[in-house]
């Protein structure tokens, strides 16, 4: 279920959020001081792509550079991620077959927000750890 999940999810809207992030992450690797948003914003870009079957989790060494830089990314590039990913979850869930697509793109709103400290982790390996 979840690789059919994963594969309308790419067609419908994966393709098109992943192109953001990585053109959010291009424009920030422009300047070596953006670098770090860059990099995040590809990790979120793969993570667009085939979101099912995995999640993003806080790093557990995340320190006040990536509070401070999540902050800095929520001005410049974060607010119109999350409203893309509101405008697609709206769309999609105006079908039914659409609707945990949509529910997938609101998972993603936090994350295209506060992208910095975070790493991408098998949903498994989430639900072993935490038992």
């Amino acid at each position: 279920m979840r690789t059919l999940l994963n594969i309308i999810w790419l067609l419908l809207c994966g393709i098109w959020l992943a192109l953001g992030y990585v053109l959010a992450g291009v424009v920030c690797c422009i300047l070596i001081v953006t670098i770090p948003f860059g990099l995040a914003s590809f990790r979120i870009a793969d993570f667009a792509l085939w979101p099912f079957g995995r999640e993003l989790v806080r790093r557990p060494d995340a320190g006040a550079p990536s509070v401070i830089g999540n902050i800095i990314w929520v001005v410049f590039a974060g607010w119109w991620l999350a409203v893309a990913h509101l405008v697609t979850a709206v769309a999609l869930a105006i079908t039914i077959i659409g609707i945990p697509l949509a529910l997938a793109n609101l998972k993603l709103i936090p994350v295209s927000l506060v992208p910095l400290g975070r790493i991408i982790v098998d949903s498994r390996s989430v639900r072993t750890t935490a038992a």
